[in-house]
């Protein structure tokens, strides 16, 4: 028998400058972007008297308490990223980290999605 399974997905930006080390090419340099993130997450049970898995507004302020760590920032300089190259890919495993600890019990991050551009996105899951 199957379960049923709801998913959020919320979406927020948030700009900063960053140096990717040991890449051979101009980002290496001193560069910046208007990243796009979006956040999905997942749940089988869902409040009996509202019929959701949790408010979007609760989802987008969990989401932009973190982004407000990156935000108009030199992401190298962040503690986390100070032996972890600021890579999109790795700014999605941030982003996640640190979002699991505050969502409701009953809500499990499913991805996240850090985008520098339209044509370049870096997917962070956990199975």
């Amino acid at each position: 028998m199957t379960r049923p399974q709801w998913q959020l997905r919320v979406s927020a930006e948030f700009s900063s400058s960053h140096q990717l080390r040991n890449y051979c090419g101009k980002c290496e340099n001193l560069h910046g972007h208007n990243f796009q993130v979006e956040v999905q997450v997942k749940g089988v049970e869902v409040n009996a008297d509202t019929g959701m898995l949790m408010d979007f507004k609760d989802l987008k302020k969990i989401l932009n308490t973190v982004l407000e760590e990156l935000d108009h920032k030199h992401l190298n300089d962040l503690e986390y990223f100070k032996t972890i190259n600021p890579s999109s890919e790795n700014i999605a495993r941030y982003i996640y980290e640190r979002i699991k600890p505050v969502l409701p019990p009953q809500v499990d991050p499913d991805w996240v999605m850090v985008a520098e551009k339209k044509s370049s996105r870096a997917f962070y899951q956990e199975r």
